[in-house]
């Protein structure tokens, strides 16, 4: 998938799963419970045991690898043919394998600084996003408007749709997606909701 076709994919989702297990064989089965749930974008993390094998077992969705720090990780991340890098800070050695390859990435940052320096290079993440709320979020699009920002880190389904309003390119979400009957309710709610908006 094109570069530019990932990030729209990215934005299309509003929802960026982000899938951190115990082993990578649990890593796939949430993740194709998130697919049978309609979302077409998954992160999973380098944290997972055997995480390469699984982000090369995923073929029907856009899926990227996320707690990326190193430049050994990042090459790892794209040899297993991730479709985007997500950091959970600056990275400049992440940063300079995607650009090599061709990838997208959220760089993550806090700080406005931070998370404006990685908006001027393409989609930044806001983490840890619920220490300053959606008034950070509002604050930092008011310096760049239009600016692509995923918030990520303490955030809840029932909170999806006020991130969006706060202008959210898209919001990730950790722990609380995993198969459930009740989630898959709340998700399908939530996802009807945020796509009326």
């Amino acid at each position: 998938m094109p570069f530019r076709e990932t990030e729209s994919a990215i934005g299309r989702a509003l929802i960026v799963p982000v899938v951190r297990e115990d082993s990578g064989d649990e890593a796939l089965r949430v993740a194709a419970w998130l697919i049978e749930q309609g979302l077409g974008v998954v992160e999973l993390t380098a944290s997972t045991p055997g995480w390469e094998r699984a982000v090369g077992s995923l073929e029907d969705v856009v899926v990227g690898v996320g707690t990326l720090r190193t430049r050994e990780d990042a090459e790892r991340a794209v040899a297993a043919r991730a479709r985007f890098l997500v950091t959970p800070c600056p990275a400049p050695e992440v940063r300079a394998i995607a650009d090599a390859a061709s990838v997208p990435l959220l760089e993550g940052g806090f700080t406005p600084g931070e998370v404006l320096a990685a908006v001027d290079r393409g989609i930044a993440k806001l983490f840890p996003a619920h220490v300053g709320g959606t008034a950070l979020l509002r604050s930092i699009l008011a310096l760049s408007p239009g600016a692509r920002i995923v918030p990520t880190g303490g955030i809840g389904l029932a909170d999806v749709p006020a991130w969006l309003d706060a202008g959210a390119y898209a919001v990730g979400i950790g722990s609380e997606l995993r198969p459930d009957p009740e989630v898959a309710a709340a998700l399908r709610d939530t996802l009807a909701t945020a796509r009326a908006r």
